[in-house]
């Protein structure tokens, strides 16, 4: 790995010199992972036209029927950038980098999973609500098995604006934590509903990550977290609008993992609430909606769910 020869000694000598490093770390692996991603890119794109795995628009969404065609499981663009630029910045051994890639490939998985029905069938349909849940499920907890193994790693649940209240969940953390990571991860999946929506929103939390990995000395999490922010800009080229490739389910529910499972190795997963604030009303417009139209039998609150 490219990691160990670029272990400075001046580490050791005082809390400017760790942050420098830290910063010049994370520089390097947000500028690979987007090089990497704008030069595979088109080549890329290109290989999911030729393979016509296009994107099926629901029927009753007329004004995006435009769109229909456009090639999807571009997230795999942007796994593929921060998986790589991760791995050869990140000293793996600490066992946050492999518990993120877990988490987050994990998730990606079972959006690939979904995409890939979806093109077989041709149709905007992919895995049932039941398997894809099951599917989250089985990701987050296998993944929260790992981290609780992690040492110093605690059930406490740190509350922002509040130092001193950190309660003990015990075995409800298991619980909190796994509607966390499949909440989080569907919240994306809502958020990616018009061009470059998604991508553009994870920017700041993903910049957010890695401005408090340089400020805690977080070294490898702030790789982890530069690496996703660099193959979230490079995306942006291709997917801003007029979109040339969409994420996909492969790229929103990846993305969702990624950015719980950071809360969770930073161990402040509330933050959630604030930096993914965006994420969080996207879902409770479409939960208000949906709940509204059955109670009111078919009448609406807002125009179009999701905001």
């Amino acid at each position: 790995m490219l990691y160990n020869l670029l272990v400075p000694l001046s580490t050791d000598f005082g809390p400017l010199n760790v942050f420098r490093y830290i910063t010049f770390r994370a520089s390097l692996a947000m500028a690979f992972a987007l090089i990497l991603t704008i030069a595979v890119g088109p080549g890329f794109i290109a290989l999911l036209h030729r393979l016509k795995f296009g994107q099926h628009i629901h029927e009753d969404v007329l004004t995006h029927v435009n769109k229909a065609g456009t090639p999807t499981m571009g997230g795999l663009l942007i796994i593929f950038g921060t998986v790589l630029s991760t791995l050869l910045w990140s000293d793996i051994s600490n066992p946050y980098i492999p518990l993120m890639l877990l988490v987050f490939t994990g998730f990606g998985l079972v959006g690939l999973v979904d995409d890939w029905l979806k093109i077989r069938h041709h149709h905007n349909r992919g895995l049932s609500a039941r398997a894809k849940f099951l599917g989250q499920l089985a990701v987050a907890c296998v993944s929260l098995a790992l981290l609780l193994n992690v040492p110093d790693y605690s059930t406490r649940l740190s509350v922002p604006f509040f130092k001193g209240f950190m309660p003990d969940l015990g075995i409800f953390y298991l619980v909190f934590a796994c509607i966390v990571l499949i909440g989080s991860s569907n919240a994306v999946n809502l958020t990616d509903g018009l061009d470059g929506l998604s991508t553009s929103v994870s920017v700041p939390v993903a910049l957010f990550f890695v401005s408090v990995a340089t400020w805690w000395g977080y070294t490898q999490l702030g790789v982890f977290a530069a690496a996703l922010l660099g193959g979230l800009l490079a995306f942006l080229l291709f997917n801003a609008h007029p979109a040339k490739v969409f994420m996909g389910d492969t790229g929103s529910l990846f993305l969702g993992g990624a950015v719980a499972g950071m809360a969770f190795a930073f161990d402040m997963p509330l933050i959630l609430l604030l930096v993914g604030v965006i994420y969080i009303v996207e879902t409770l417009s479409d939960i208000i909606q949906v709940g509204y139209f059955k109670l009111s039998h078919g009448k609406r609150i807002f125009k179009m769910a999701h905001i």
